[in-house]
């Protein structure tokens, strides 16, 4: 696809707390040379990231050693206040439990300011809910945190809206500062199961118009995860060529999105890219930033042509013919 530029730079949105722009594609610390704290080649992919105008980094307590790798990036770099840094902690047990209270977040967030190497980050998430544990007790431990300027921001990943809003009017109520930022699932594909065994959370699919429409509404920022869920849209086998899927598909991608309504979709996706250049891949980044949500997509990536193209998707909309074809029958 021919772009009308002689450099390619990533849109950029606005995040509340955040002094400066934020790239619409989060660059996904989740590749081998960033988590293996490869430092020759993770340098030279967080280098070509930042030359096609991604400043905003999404690593993890549980990242391998993303959040090593970043932290000494940014040191030889010395490019600390022209990036930003999303990290998270609370993830699944073993058996499937998650446990998160005010020691596992302190713990969490000093190892993360050790391991990158600075005095704060910019936005922090808690990676899954522990409904166990009451808001008042996750939210006065995140706002001393952030009133302490340990942290600029927080917010929840895999939470639902119900509970993100119970979290806030505590906080409002109580002079606190609140969530600004959910990072849900959020794709083409209806996520059928939960994918990771563990509190997955997906706004995708009818069944998710609720949550949508109070994320459209209050306009907080909603940086979702697995824009081509889990390779289903990678274009890397075509619709329903089951075979195909199955030989493509780890045991995650097949149980969260391997049906016919998915496959339907993704044949809509392989005309849309047809008529427009675009590849599926592309079809399916764009997707997720053509809604009337304040969306950003998190996009792992180990190679200069998968940030190009993830970069020429973010600079373009989806037309709404496009987004309802997309959507099969009009879910939303």
């Amino acid at each position: 696809m021919e772009v009308n530029s002689e450099k390619l730079l990533c849109p950029t949105g606005h995040i509340d707390g955040i002094d400066i722009p934020v790239s619409r594609i989060f660059f996904g610390a989740t590749v081998r040379p960033v988590t293996t704290c490869d430092l020759e080649n993770a340098y030279r992919i967080l280098d070509t990231a930042v030359a096609y105008g991604l400043n905003a980094f999404d690593t993890a307590y549980s990242y391998g050693r993303s959040e090593e790798t970043l932290g000494h990036w940014m040191k030889e770099r010395n490019n600390r206040n022209k990036v930003v840094i999303q990290s998270k902690v609370g993830d699944v047990n073993r058996d499937g439990s998650v446990h998160i209270d005010r020691e596992v977040i302190t713990n969490g967030i000093n190892t993360g300011l050790e391991r990158l190497q600075t005095d704060y980050i910019d936005i922090y998430l808690l990676h899954r809910d522990d409904p166990k544990t009451p808001v008042s007790e996750i939210i006065d431990t995140l706002s001393a945190f952030q009133d302490a300027g340990k942290i600029l921001r927080f917010g929840a990943s895999n939470w639902t809206h119900e509970r993100i809003a119970e979290a806030n009017a505590y906080a409002e109520a109580n002079g606190k500062h609140g969530f600004t930022v959910s990072s849900p699932y959020y794709g083409i594909a209806r996520q059928v199961a939960d994918v990771w065994n563990g509190g997955c959370v997906g706004i995708s699919g009818p069944e998710n118009k609720e949550a949508r429409a109070w994320y459209e509404k209050n306009q907080m920022p909603v940086v979702s995860y697995s824009a081509l869920s889990h390779h289903f849209f990678a274009g890397r086998f075509k619709s329903y060529d089951y075979e195909a899927a199955d030989q493509v598909l780890d045991r995650f991608g097949k149980k969260g999105y391997l049906s016919e309504d998915n496959m339907y979709r993704l044949k809509v996706a392989e005309e849309i890219a047809e008529k427009t250049g675009l590849t599926v891949a592309q079809v399916a980044v764009r997707f997720v930033l053509s809604s009337k949500m304040n969306g950003f997509a998190i996009a792992s990536m180990s190679k200069e042509e998968r940030i190009r193209d993830n970069v020429i998707a973010a600079m373009g909309k989806l037309t709404e013919e496009e987004i309802r074809a997309l959507e099969a029958d009009g879910y939303c």
